[in-house]
């Protein structure tokens, strides 16, 4: 059979991410199995809004849904109030229209069984993440078709295996799956494909289709409109070709009016919701941006930079550079860094609880062109051996990490470089790794340090929620530590904590005169188990400035708190 072996490889791919599916099911545990939460929660509530409650204006339906659920994160801000009294929601609907035959699924399920059928029970959650990864598998083997037809079989399984297994599309397709991107994702896929045929035979259907797909894309993620750049300058990467490109559209007015009126159908639903609820065709939803300052640190921060968690990224990137000769040259630079500027010009840079930058996902059909192109040129080489040496390396530790994001060592808002280089590869880090998510003082070295214990109890003292939120544990002049000196020392502060309710931190407070230096430590963190005693360590960098000053080591928790704290040590540490 021709091809064969990435046709292997889609099969591979589509067993790794059911089974990566069916693992963060959460299947056989207390927890409940929740996909429509936060940002998906609000690209869904069209859904039960339009054929459930019959209710997309008042919503009264809704605040006992999220109290039920436990979806919304907390105060419902998928939905905006007008001043006419309606409420509109804050995301587009084009990711429901694609979510609808998964509704319905879990709908017809849910009224046959024992499930309550109010479009968020366990048979809605399920068809719908289900649904979703099949939209990723059927655009897996789209881009497959799309692929082979420039590249060799070696080069499309490559492309198609760094594409989506040393990538986050991992995440969202198989375990985030009802967020808006691998929707979309399947819109970009589908979008070359219909864009090809057309090229190949023009005809009024792949006319229709590009239209109504760029329509629907746009009305997922108004940004996605971009997508018209991809048949539009698709065979133009020549002079000679682009004249022929303009001269086939002259002979095919019809057809342009096709993708028009087509588009306007893709888009249709969004404008009339818009008109029912505010009495307008066009709604600002209140995007920000900042195009002047965009935020580089959407590729390069270790918050969640792009390049930085899925370095394969990169290669997407270098490989516009290798386009030259092929039909999709001015299409793909065109979309890939008009897309990417966009994405880095969002005011709110971080784009929510993420694994890498999600936001980018659905684009990665697009991104695939570039570096097949760019794995095409290195199969020629004597050294093609140390790239796939390199892609496997970046396959593994992308799984890794997905392991770690899903069990909160990657944290979804808050890495830095230091607690990165921490966790990098490390399954089971310390407390004093974990430290670092809110400090960047690290002692290197305790050996090369002479240490004196400077407090120590093993007694068990019971905090409940009825106590001052601000408890003081230890405090202490600091001239009274025997071997402090004028140079600079550090404190290494540990703790055990049974945790059964509420959140709180661990402070340290250095104070001489009026100056003061802080560090805080959270009580929630990736290593922290509910009812069990949990170990917590920081170190703190002590001045020598602070030397004659006071040491004060305290506990800021919520009002819900309640737990034990049942060992304190406290040690100094000179330089020897």
């Amino acid at each position: 059979m021709k091809n064969i072996y990435s046709l292997i490889t889609c099969l591979l791919i589509s067993l790794i991410l059911i089974n990566y599916r069916i693992t963060y099911s959460e299947i056989n545990t207390e927890k409940p199995f929740k996909v429509t939460t936060w940002d998906a929660f609000g690209y869904y509530l069209y859904l039960p809004s339009v054929f459930i409650y019959h209710d997309i204006t008042q919503l009264k339906w809704l605040p006992d849904i999220d109290k039920k659920y436990q979806l919304s994160g907390g105060n419902i801000y998928q939905a905006n109030l007008m001043e006419n009294g309606n409420n509109v929601f804050k995301y587009l609907g084009g990711v429901s229209i694609l979510e609808l035959p998964f509704f319905i699924i879990g709908h017809i399920i849910a009224i046959n069984s024992h499930y309550a059928a109010d479009g968020f029970s366990p048979p809605y959650q399920y068809a719908l993440s289900y649904g979703i990864l099949c939209y990723f598998l059927l655009a897996l083997f789209l881009l497959r078709n799309v692929l082979l037809r420039y590249f060799s079989d070696l080069t499309t399984l490559l492309t198609l295996l760094l594409v989506c297994l040393a990538s986050n599309a991992v995440q969202y397709a198989a375990c985030d799956s009802a967020q808006s991107h691998i929707p979309i994702f399947f819109l970009y896929a589908a979008v070359l494909y219909t864009t090809i045929r057309w090229h190949e035979k023009p005809t009024l259907l792949w006319a229709s289709l590009t239209g109504y797909i760029i329509g629907l894309a746009t009305i997922s993620r108004p940004t996605e409109a971009i997508m018209f750049l991809i048949p539009l300058l698709w065979n133009t990467h020549t002079k000679e070709m682009a004249a022929q490109k303009w001269a086939l559209l002259k002979t095919h007015k019809l057809h342009l009016a096709c993708i028009f009126l087509f588009g306007i159908v893709g888009i249709f639903p969004q404008l009339l919701y818009w008109k029912i609820t505010t009495g307008k065709f066009i709604y600002d939803v209140g995007s920000k941006w900042t195009f002047l300052n965009p935020f580089f640190r959407v590729l390069f921060g270790f918050e969640k930079g792009w390049f930085i968690y899925t370095p394969v990224t990169i290669f997407f990137v270098a490989g516009l550079f290798f386009v030259k000769p092929y039909p999709f040259k001015k299409s793909v630079w065109w979309f890939c860094l008009l897309n990417i500027y966009i994405i880095i010009s969002w005011f709110d840079w971080r784009y929510g609880g993420s694994y890498s930058t999600r936001a980018l996902v659905q684009s990665y059909p697009v991104f695939a062109l570039p570096l097949a192109a760019l794995i095409e040129q290195i199969n020629l080489k004597k050294w093609r051996y140390v790239f796939y040496g390199a892609a496997g390396y970046m396959i593994f530790v992308n799984l890794f990490q997905i392991w770690q994001y899903n069990n909160n060592i990657i944290h979804y808002d808050h890495m830095n470089r230091l607690y990165y280089g921490r966790i990098y590869l490390n399954s089971h880090p310390s407390p004093l790794d974990v430290s670092l998510l809110d400090t960047d003082e690290w002692l290197k070295d305790e050996e090369l340090y002479s240490q004196e214990a400077i407090f120590q109890t093993d007694s068990v003292r019971w905090v409940k929620s009825v106590e001052e939120s601000y408890l003081i544990l230890f405090e202490t002049p600091l001239k009274n530590i025997k071997t402090i000196s004028s140079v600079d020392g550090w404190l290494k502060i540990e703790a055990e904590i049974k945790l059964l309710k509420g959140d709180g931190h661990f402070n340290s407070k250095l104070q001489y005169g009026d100056s003061v230096k802080l560090n805080s430590i959270r009580l929630l963190n990736p290593i922290t188990h509910w009812g069990r005693l949990n170990n917590y360590a920081f170190y703190v960098n002590v001045p020598s400035f602070f030397n004659k000053g006071n040491f004060t080591f305290s506990l800021n928790k919520s009002q819900q708190f309640d737990g034990s704290i049942e060992k304190i040590k406290i040690t100094y540490f000179r330089k020897k």
